[in-house]
């Protein structure tokens, strides 16, 4: 095993309350498993236990739960992937899937494509939004209960596989058999990339995967053609992805050969990461849009942008996520990723926050911020003040607990009731917005683009309909509080139709309109 940790070595995962997400990863290696000589203790447990145990006990499964306890007992990052496991980790970093290519939703017992995904193979066939599949390989699937789980399980499949569908066309009562031949699905992370204004681009960045540094340099080559002077770059939510796609995309921002990030470990000698090539936007205002769900490389890309001075770090105290993992995988086809050092922003920093009190708080962390008033006053905000840092211009940055940003902005609570709570946590703003997009397609043709129903569709005018919609689901109305929601639901249900139409072009601009942190970073890149 190498003592470096290289580029293709590395993982950075990110853990929100008891869910784990992706965070930094770089390639796998195999590695020999010792067989047990002399005192192992472990072995010898297993095999005790196998061999005298009351009951029958599977090896294999009593192994890997031994191991991840094990790793749980080290830090919140260390994990255990089982080998039936690995590759639904893998996929949206690696960026894409294989499987016949459709965005669906479940209506009304019956499988509906919402869209069908650039690049894959129903796309290819023809299959249109609007499509009901009705069978599978000859088995009936409308009508029977049926679930996301056994949907992926019934086409998603090894590449060059085949899966034979009935659809049935909106305004056809026929169905139409097709084969399609399984094939890898691009999954992007560059969710949007288009201008503000005149001269302000938007970008925003979902994870960071194997394919991102390329979405992001043909991102921002669009909108330097579309004059492009000054960049919002969001990373909110972003929980992370490969390492050497947060430094290459930090180095098309950053000039010269500045450091971008270091790691270190007991055993892994310090490893720089600087810029070095010439980049695309090393010049011009930058906002960075960050919160509590960015994590790891978000925290590597904002952290180097902040202590270089180069852009204003906007939002909300990002995870707080500076391990290093390394991923080990057995014969098995199982994986471990150990935590073998940190990494460090260019000023010296460490924002890795603490874990001394255990995976169980470390894991309510976010839970605490909000009932200490973190999300909605920076006043709020417990920074350790001994960790202080200093950035080539003089201002003062701050380590042990994530990346503070220069410009806070609260959550906004103003839409916030128990109705507006009741209707989302139900999925009923989705739902009404499938169910107005399936009987006014044709309508929604009519706008020439997603710009065009951004500025001309009036939510406003189907709020009454939604209303009786979520009053026959079980939600009662309540005057006042949908008084204090209504703005809000007219956003979010333009903004859930559009993208049905139009995928991220019809949705992100809709919701941008009520979105504080991106009209502050607007406000604050024109000022």
């Amino acid at each position: 095993m190498s003592d470096q940790i290289s580029a293709r070595n590395i993982w950075l995962p990110l853990i929100m309350g008891v869910v784990m997400a992706s965070g930094i990863y770089i390639g796998t290696r195999m590695v020999a498993v010792p067989v047990a000589t002399g005192n192992n203790k472990i072995n010898d447990v297993l095999s005790y236990v196998q061999d005298a145990y009351v009951d029958t006990v599977n090896r294999a499964q009593l192994t890997d739960k031994t191991i991840e306890k094990m790793l749980e007992q080290l830090d919140p990052h260390s994990s255990y992937i089982p080998a039936a496991d690995l590759q639904a980790a893998n996929e949206p970093l690696e960026g894409n899937f294989e499987g016949i290519g459709i965005e669906f939703h479940i209506q009304q017992d019956t499988l509906m494509v919402v869209a069908a995904l650039s690049g894959g193979p129903s796309e290819a066939l023809g299959i249109q939004p609007g499509d009901r599949i009705i069978k599978v390989d000859e088995k009936i699937v409308a009508g029977k209960g049926i679930t996301n789980d056994q949907v992926f399980k019934m086409l998603r499949g090894k590449g060059g596989s085949k899966v034979k569908v009935a659809i049935k066309h909106p305004g056809s009562n026929k169905l139409t058999d097709y084969i399609i031949t399984r094939g890898k699905i691009p999954i992007y992370s560059v969710d949007i990339a288009y201008m503000a204004d005149a001269a302000t681009g938007y970008i925003k960045v979902s994870r960071f995967a194997e394919p991102t540094y390329d979405e992001f340099v043909a991102a921002l080559r669009k909108l330097k053609a579309q004059g492009m002077k000054k960049l919002i770059l969001d990373l909110r939510g972003n929980p992370g992805g490969y390492l050497n796609a947060a430094t290459d995309i930090a180095d098309e921002m950053i000039d010269g050969n500045r450091l971008l990030v270091y790691t270190l470990g007991k055993s892994r000698p310090r490893t720089d990461y600087k810029a070095g090539k010439p980049g695309l936007f090393e010049n011009g205002k930058l906002a960075v849009l960050i919160d509590e769900g960015s994590a790891s490389a978000s925290e590597i890309v904002s952290g180097a942008l902040q202590d270089w001075d180069r852009a204003t770090i906007i939002g909300r105290r990002s995870f707080g996520k500076g391990l290093v993992q390394e991923q080990s995988g057995f014969p098995d086809g199982s994986a471990m990723r150990l935590t073998v050092a940190r990494y460090y922003t260019p000023t010296g920093r460490c924002i890795q926050k603490t874990y001394a009190n255990g995976v169980e708080a470390y894991n309510d962390d976010l839970l605490n911020r909000i009932k200490h008033g973190e999300l909605m006053s920076a006043d709020s905000v417990k920074i350790t003040d001994t960790l202080k840092y200093r950035t080539p211009a003089g201002k003062i940055v701050y380590g042990g607990g994530g990346i503070m940003p220069d410009i806070f902005v609260p959550l906004d609570t103003t839409y916030d009731t128990d109705y507006l709570n009741s209707v989302a946590s139900a999925g009923l703003l989705n739902q009404f917005a499938y169910d107005y997009v399936d009987s006014h397609r044709s309508e929604l043709k009519t706008f020439s683009g997603a710009a065009d129903f951004r500025n001309r569709f009036n939510s406003n005018t189907i709020l009454n309909n939604f209303y009786d919609f979520v009053e026959k689901k079980g939600v009662k109305r309540n005057a006042e509080q949908i008084k204090r929601s209504s703005g809000l639901i007219a956003v979010q249900l333009k903004a859930f139709i559009g993208r049905l139409i139009w995928q991220n072009e019809g949705l992100y601009p809709v919701l941008q309109d009520a979105d504080p942190a991106f009209q502050r970073a607007l406000k604050f890149l024109n000022s």
